[in-house]
């Protein structure tokens, strides 16, 4: 159980902002989302915020999925990775990517491993030193924005890991597992 109670249908409120989750969600309420009503304020803010995130980007989903991933591994949100892993498969994952990935916590390394290639190193690299640093070195800075290419899908990439880390604290500090 996670350290705050799950809302029930009976408590979660108010109305439309609960059907429009259902109606982006498809009919049902996540978890997260029985947690994240406990503040109705937070829970419209966070769902335009993340809903952008997740769909209005010009990022590649494939890439968008990785970073994604690369967080939950690295925070040990397994809720997280629980919901973001089929995507990273459906956006052109190997299981043997999934698979470093699943393992990237244990050893922040594996963003160098062969199983990725060259541009899937680079925003690994920029991932675990966002991710466990904070601070970002210039160099894994730099390669990150040549392989992307342009300064809009840098901050993308930037703003994607951020806001997944912002996800990962919120679901690792409630104890929120899949």
């Amino acid at each position: 159980m996670p350290r705050l109670p799950l809302l029930t249908d009976d408590q979660v409120g108010p109305p439309d902002l609960v059907a429009a989750i259902r109606q982006r969600r498809g009919g049902d309420l996540l978890d997260l989302d029985r947690l994240l009503l406990h503040s109705p304020a937070f829970a419209a803010g966070w769902g335009e915020f993340m809903g952008r995130v997740r769909g209005s980007l010009a990022l590649s989903p494939l890439l968008r999925e990785l970073a994604m991933c690369g967080v939950a591994a690295l925070n040990g949100a397994d809720f997280e990775m629980h919901h973001h892993a089929p995507l990273y498969r459906a956006a052109g994952a190997t299981e043997a990517q999934l698979a470093a990935v699943h393992r990237l916590g244990d050893d922040p390394a594996l963003a160098a491993d062969p199983v990725f290639d060259a541009d899937q190193q680079a925003v690994l690299a920029l991932v675990v030193e966002m991710t466990r640093q904070v601070k970002v070195d210039a160099a894994t800075f730099d390669c990150a924005r040549t392989v992307l290419g342009s300064d809009a899908l840098m901050f993308e990439l930037v703003g994607v890991i951020a806001a997944y880390n912002m996800v990962a604290r919120i679901l690792v500090a409630l104890d929120l597992k899949p």
